[in-house]
């Protein structure tokens, strides 16, 4: 559920975005001198750190106007960490830990990925595909010893190994050899493995249902502009179709994540509505992402695939993201046991309070 205080801070997002961060001026630069002064923009606007209490040293923001920030910045698919420092944010303040200004990103990011904390209070492990861990100053760590906490570390302090998504954004190896954490403290009731996924899914979801958005505007306006045989593209039926299976996964796409975002907003832990919707959500938007951007595709034809044109940088981004924090296959086999384990009796009035 929005309020007017949601809209203050999305239009507050989308004002910073669309004056410092235009797609089509970004997609020409290749020295990155835009990204200085958009992250301080968004600094001083207090974004990164939304989900961060005031008296941690953030702004205070509620879930559904953190989420509503990561929509916008879906509609913009910018490579920048917004979305892993917000989540770094909500990690290190559910056990108090107090948030750092800079850039964090948040370990690890993959379902079957452990870091332990051992009994000298340092770190050991590997994470794989650490989302933007070389440009980060700070990584907040959910680790494992006796009992789950919640580390902030150094980024410096680790190995950090080469690595890019499709899109060709940073997704590093990250290994904790003995790292000895800045602080740390007890994760509270609820935060484990499976919420610190679910979170970061819901997260992901929500920013491809906004890239998704602006997929939909950019191939809406193409197919009504291109001409071939003497009349604009859209208005042949086999584009008319087409456009209308991606308005559909586009919609489809932003019902589900939006429905999880308000479901884990209202709740303090990540319950078992929040497991069905935060579940529900990352299969449903990574079936969206794969299909909307084939569509998009289609319609805009070898352009499309052109460095020089911004298709890409949406496309790319939403299927990069599909492996973030549980793939499609990983949840639907979670949500497919959860389930189970409810029993036959269950399943109907489960799916039908929804």
């Amino acid at each position: 559920m929005t309020n007017d205080s949601d809209h203050i801070v999305t239009e507050s997002a989308a004002r910073i975005f669309a004056d410092l961060a235009d797609p089509q001026t970004i997609n020409r630069l290749d020295n990155g001198a835009w990204k200085a002064p958009f992250w301080q923009a968004l600094c001083d606007a207090g974004l990164p750190l939304a989900w961060v209490p005031e008296r941690l040293g953030g702004a205070g923001a509620t879930l559904d106007e953190g989420f509503a920030v990561l929509g916008v910045a879906g509609r913009f698919a910018l490579a920048v960490p917004l979305a892993e420092t917000l989540l770094a944010g909500w990690l290190l303040t559910r056990a108090g830990v107090p948030a750092p200004n800079g850039t964090m990103t948040i370990a690890p990011s993959r379902p079957f990925d452990r870091i332990i904390l051992d009994e000298d209070g340092t770190l050991s492990g590997s994470a794989i595909g650490i989302p933007f861990a070389s440009e980060a100053q700070h990584i907040a760590v959910l680790a494992h010893g006796r009992t789950i906490v919640v580390a902030l570390v150094a980024a410096s302090d680790c190995t950090i190994g080469e690595g890019q998504t499709l899109a060709g954004d940073p997704s590093n190896i990250v290994c904790f050899q003995r790292v000895k954490p800045l602080r740390y403290a007890r994760a509270p009731f609820g935060l484990d493995h499976t919420a610190l996924m679910l979170m970061g899914s819901v997260s992901r979801s929500v920013q491809t249902a906004g890239a998704l958005e602006s997929i939909l505007s950019l191939t809406v306006s193409y197919a009504n502009e291109r001409v071939a045989f003497e009349r604009p593209i859209g208005k042949f039926q086999a584009v008319q179709h087409n456009l209308a299976r991606l308005a559909g996964e586009t919609a489809a796409a932003l019902a589900v994540s939006g429905s999880a975002a308000s479901t884990i907003g209202q709740s303090d832990n990540i319950d078992e509505s929040g497991f069905f919707e935060g579940a529900s959500a990352k299969i449903r938007c990574v079936e969206a992402a794969t299909e909307g951007a084939a569509i998009a595709h289609q319609v805009f034809g070898a352009i499309g695939f052109t460095k020089e044109h911004i298709l890409h940088r949406f496309t790319l981004r939403i299927l990069a993201w599909r492996d973030d924090f549980g793939s499609e296959s990983y949840w639907a086999a979670e949500l497919g046991r959860h389930v189970a384990q409810q029993g036959a009796d269950e399943f109907w009035p489960m799916v039908a309070s929804r």
